[in-house]
């Protein structure tokens, strides 16, 4: 039985496909038409799906979108009834975009004109966005039973929810409805702290660790706690709901100016993206990330008191921030977390799939997803026939020169772009298609953002780890396959790694084990022997792009940016 699920019509559009409950790949449609967050129907990354699974859309069995219009009906028009003065244009555009997720059988129809409209409209199944997300991490899970927690902007008019998972099912205990978000109430200061484009909530996690958290109690009047694990935000402090938070400009999201005036008469002008980040901003971003950190806290606190269940996976846009993550351990009485490799918008497709197979379908669970390489993969004989094209000189070397030469190059000081097995699905290169240099430099950070990345120097570099290794380097040991979570290195160690350790001695983390990143673990190993140190600094393969996803994409982030060296399997490239 194969089941596709996609993300279509919201920002992260994204495909995946299983057979009997396996997962065969998944993939963001951004990775193929190389715009960030694409919205719209994800027509290549399911065709790519489709591939992989070696059928033809006529086979799929079942097709689960993660969207349901029809959810939480009855709230969105009392929304509507106390809010009748809202943006025409904001209505049309949700309207617009509800009709393409009910009349999803035409979309694919173009893309298999071969399957009767009829056929396909009776195989789909439109799951609410949020059980999306809480599926996409409990039946993922190695837990038999968990709490699960979603968190994001919004979805299908809500913007959290908890639940109980056991076996093959899910029961719902709690939701927050649209406008009170914690996705809204983070993204707003994201914006005053002058970064507007979807999806820079990061920067202002990064830029947190640099100032002190002196405004919490003042934020305490803008996000306001409530008993029994919930929340509100105090909306004047907003853009009026009714006039629509979000629309698309060509498949692009778009963000409306989320904080109103209020917003800026409590904490002043709002910061020109131009203008230089002074302490007071740096001190208002670890106020809100410290926060929002303490409102995720809340909410799961009360979630345990409610499940008793020492588990907990977690999903949602908020699930991506990785400093709260790292901390869930240490300041609630859940002991073990799971995250998938991607909890934001784009694991909906996973979660979607998922949902239709063991919550409607009622099949039972197999086994736990441990690995992100789900996405494409390029023989060396089609990388050879691509190079052949191309001027340039290259080698060919076996996997185990291979290794001595790329830890060669990186503990001479260089900077290596690495393209190996299947890409990673979601926003984090984990050894597949990632950019590496030697994390005991304490100019690496300098050298990565002159030569390529060309990004703000506050954000950091990820160290990832032998997973043997993690307790030797880190306060906290745990398995951290997709670079989930944030966690302090040891004191002692933070001298040795300079170049991936943040100005407050942390790292976010990417354990990587030999049975399901054998490529990359080897390459570690191979630095280690060199240097001692059983760590690579591990950034994206990309310049402000999508992470690379082809040869092609690769050779042309590499040939315009002052890489020192590109491994495309087992062929290199030299400066």
């Amino acid at each position: 039985m194969f089941i596709l699920g996609i993300n279509a019509y919201h920002a992260d559009s994204s495909a995946a496909i299983f057979k009997d409950g396996v997962l065969i790949a998944a993939t963001e449609e951004e990775r193929f038409r190389r715009i960030k967050h694409w919205a719209g129907l994800p027509s290549q990354a399911i065709e790519f799906c489709l591939k992989e699974a070696g059928i033809s859309l006529r086979e799929v069995d079942h097709v689960a979108i993660g969207r349901d219009p029809g959810a939480k009906l009855f709230r969105k028009l009392l929304f509507l009834l106390r809010n009748p003065s809202g943006s025409w244009k904001a209505i049309a555009e949700r309207i617009s975009n509800s009709k393409k997720v009910t009349s999803l059988e035409s979309a694919l129809f173009h893309i298999d004109p071969s399957v009767p409209i009829a056929e396909l409209k009776s195989r789909i199944h439109q799951v609410e966005h949020h059980r999306s997300h809480l599926a996409s991490a409990f039946f993922a899970s190695p837990f038999k039973e968990s709490a699960i927690f979603s968190i994001d902007g919004s979805g299908d008019f809500t913007t959290t929810m908890m639940a109980m998972g056991k076996d093959s099912g899910m029961e719902i205990l709690n939701s927050i409805d649209f406008p009170h978000s914690v996705g809204v109430f983070y993204t707003a200061f994201t914006q005053w702290l002058g970064f507007p484009h979807y999806g820079d909530e990061y920067k202002v996690m990064g830029l947190a660790t640099y100032g002190d958290a002196r405004y919490t109690d003042k934020l305490r009047e803008v996000l306001l706690f409530e008993p029994n694990g919930v929340f509100k935000l105090d909306l004047g402090y907003f853009r009026s709901p009714r006039e629509g938070y979000i629309s698309y400009d060509d498949h692009l999201p778009i963000v409306a100016q989320l904080y109103s005036d209020k917003l800026i008469e409590s904490f002043g002008p709002a910061r020109k993206k131009e203008e230089p980040l002074s302490q007071y901003h740096k001190d208002v971003a670890a106020s809100v990330q410290r926060i929002t950190e303490e409102l995720i806290f809340h909410c799961l606190n009360d979630l345990y008191n409610k499940t008793k269940c020492e588990n907990i996976c977690v999903a949602g846009g908020v699930a991506q921030n990785s400093v709260a993550n790292g901390k869930i351990t240490r300041n609630t009485a859940f002991k073990h977390v799971y995250i998938p490799s991607a909890g934001h918008d784009a694991g909906i497709s996973m979660g979607a799939g998922l949902y239709v197979n063991h919550q409607i379908l009622g099949k039972p669970r197999t086994a736990p997803i441990r690995t992100a390489y789900t996405g494409s993969s390029y023989s060396n004989s089609e990388i050879k026939a691509f190079l052949a094209d191309k001027n340039l000189k290259y080698e060919y070397l076996e996997d185990d020169l291979l290794y001595e030469r790329v830890a060669d190059c990186i503990h001479q000081g260089g900077v290596v772009g690495w393209f190996s097995g299947r890409a990673e699905f979601g926003p984090r290169a984990l050894g597949g298609r990632s950019i590496l240099a030697d994390p005991t430099r304490a100019d690496a950070k300098e050298i990565l953002n002159t030569k390529v990345k060309r990004r703000e120097s506050f954000r950091p570099f990820a160290p990832s780890i032998l997973k043997e290794y993690v307790q030797d380097y880190f306060e906290v040991n745990d398995e951290v396959p997709f670079m989930e979570k944030v966690f302090p290195i040891r004191k002692e160690k933070q001298h040795l790694i300079p170049a991936v350790t943040h100005v407050d001695g942390t790292g976010r983390l990417q354990t990587v084990d030999r049975q399901f990143s054998p490529r990359y673990y080897a390459l570690i190993e191979a630095f280690s022997r060199r240097s001692g140190i059983p760590i690579l600094l591990n950034t994206s393969f990309n310049e402000n792009e999508p992470i690379v996803n082809s040869p092609a994409n690769a050779l042309d982030c590499f040939l315009r940016t002052d890489m020192d060296l590109l491994a495309l399997e087992n062929y290199i490239i030299y400066r």
